[in-house]
């Protein structure tokens, strides 16, 4: 997470495990399109520095952020992946909406990701301004969309590794 104090949108590519032929879902919401859309260019451009195809980048739309969790579902269920970017933007109102809405939001992207044993990557911004949604869209405080990416690398990296270690008896 980004944060005044540290910026987890710089790595080192060289660390990252290379990603070619990978299949990645990406779902997007288009509230607040302004800085969705940045998250989206940010994690498209790491994915595709690490060797994905841009035609293995399944990448669809939904209105707002909470129906990300049903997208990633419904990407889950009907695509092979091997990793789902949800990306949104929730920002702080007047009302008590925000809450539930990231609370849903949050939940379901952890459900979806443990019913079907898929790296599914919450990149999905709760800021109480603008202003804090557009630092970390691309701001001072890098883009939560490349730091998306990294971590669906990371943990297909992860899930993949331990499954050779189970075939091979450790």
């Amino acid at each position: 997470m980004s944060t005044a104090h540290q910026n987890l949108s710089s790595y080192d590519a060289a660390t990252l495990p290379r990603a070619e032929g990978l299949r990645i879902g990406i779902v997007v919401s288009d509230w607040n399109v302004r800085v969705t859309g940045a998250l989206l260019e940010g994690a498209v451009a790491l994915l595709t520095a690490q060797g994905i195809a841009a035609k293995d980048l399944i990448i669809r739309r939904v209105p707002g952020s909470f129906e990300l969790a049903f997208a990633a579902q419904l990407l889950a269920e009907h695509t092979d992946v091997e990793a789902i970017l949800c990306l949104g933007c929730i920002i702080q109102g007047e009302t008590r909406h925000f809450d539930f809405v990231a609370q849903g939001v949050t939940q379901g992207i952890g459900r979806v990701s443990l019913d079907y044993h898929l790296p599914v990557i919450f990149g999905v911004l709760t800021t109480e301004t603008l202003e804090q949604a557009l630092e970390r869209s691309g701001g001072r405080h890098g883009n939560k969309g490349t730091e998306a990416a990294v971590t669906a690398l990371r943990m297909i990296d992860l899930q993949r590794s331990l499954e050779v270690d189970q075939q091979a008896g450790r």
